[in-house]
């Protein structure tokens, strides 16, 4: 459990669509990680890393996709 004092953002749509399309997450994996993600003020990507959602591997990548992005 990953817990913050600090609101995070919401998770953008092009993110969700990553999420979904490259990394092949079904829709339930990320409702779950988006509920969770509130829940805990976390960052999306790391709470699916740590329900096991994505690999390190998935994680590193979204990490690099979203550093492109800006």
């Amino acid at each position: 459990m990953v817990i913050s004092s600090d609101p995070q953002p919401k998770p953008s749509a092009a993110l969700l669509a990553y999420l979904q399309g490259k990394l092949g997450l079904s829709a339930s994996a990320i409702n779950l990680g988006l509920r969770q993600a509130e829940l805990e003020q976390a960052p999306l990507p790391v709470v699916l890393w740590s329900f096991g959602l994505i690999s390190l591997q998935g994680y590193q990548d979204v990490l690099d996709w979203q550093q492109a992005q800006e």
